[in-house]
């Protein structure tokens, strides 16, 4: 049971819910917004992208055995503890199971079209696990525009189909907060991405993938990462000055838990040089990313206070 949960990397799945409760329980319910999704509602949205989510991580799996069988043999999963046979007959019933539950739901709301997001974004995990992520910086941007679409999709089925005349413009409003939310999950998701191609280096060049830092070499990929990540930084300080500056709370949240981080990450990218200091600027944006998803709660917060 632990290998399979390790197998669809069940802290990654968590965080997906997370974000979507938060965005739900903590951003649109509080301040009353016209909503479409119960409690039953949410929970299979969710389900839905977590299963999808499940399917889109075990694919990649079985299509990752040769470069994890240099990269990290230690957690090599697909062909020691699960058979490829199971695993693919896995990541088949998670897809089935995702992709219905989207369908049933897209109709639940009145939005039928909605059910094409599911099937888009399940064909999207499947190529960029067998072709994509070989390919130059394609395989990246097509991942954290998935990541991105994880948060934005609460957006879609909740406000949109509530979405009327009288209630336009504060429908919009909430929709580009959960929208920013997505840019944000976009931008840190596409660092983390191409941080893990140098760390993956070694395997990736062996199985012949053709990543940023395969193309352009460790150093030139560094510089191009310490550039990247100074944009979240920029974006973030603009925001915490002209926006929260009257709110205390709020701007110290963001510049010790968000802001900081990320500028330890930007100086640390700046001096990497070894595979053990690209995973821990790894492993900081995967936490800088927590503790943005804790941000939703914010608003919630303020609303009470």
């Amino acid at each position: 049971m632990l290998n399979v949960l390790n197998l669809i990397r069940w802290k990654n799945l968590l965080m997906i819910a997370l974000t979507q409760l938060l965005v739900k329980y903590a951003l649109l319910e509080p301040f009353g917004v016209a909503i479409s999704l119960d409690g039953i509602g949410i929970s299979l949205l969710i389900f839905a992208t977590i299963c999808i989510a499940a399917a889109g991580n075990i694919i990649n799996d079985i299509y990752d055995v040769e470069t994890d069988f240099v990269n990290k043999p230690h957690k090599l999963i697909v062909g020691n503890s699960i058979s490829e046979k199971t695993a693919y007959n896995l990541f088949i019933v998670l897809n089935f199971i995702g992709v219905g539950v989207g369908f049933y739901l897209s109709h639940a709301v009145g939005k039928s079209a909605f059910f094409s997001l599911f099937v888009i974004i399940s064909a999207l995990l499947y190529v960029y696990a067998t072709y994509l992520k070989r390919t130059l910086l394609i395989g990246n941007i097509v991942i954290s525009i998935l990541v991105a679409l994880s948060v934005l999709i609460v957006g879609i089925f909740e406000l949109l189909p509530a979405l009327t005349l009288e209630n336009r413009d504060i429908q919009l409003t909430f929709f580009k907060i959960i929208f920013d939310y997505a840019v944000f999950a976009f931008l840190l998701n596409l660092i983390r991405e191409i941080t893990k191609d140098v760390e993956d280096i070694d395997g990736d060049y062996k199985a012949g993938m053709n990543t940023l830092p395969i193309a352009i070499g460790r150093d030139r990929t560094g510089n191009v990462l310490f550039v990247l990540s100074l944009i979240p930084v920029l974006i973030l300080i603009y925001y915490i000055v002209n926006s929260l500056y009257k709110n205390m709370l709020s701007a110290g949240y963001f510049v010790f838990f968000i802001v900081g981080p990320l500028i330890f990450v930007s100086i640390k990218l700046f001096s990497a040089k070894s595979k053990k200091d690209y995973h821990l600027i790894s492993s900081l944006i995967k936490l800088v990313m927590f503790f943005g998803v804790l941000s939703l709660l914010i608003y919630y917060f303020n609303l009470k206070n």
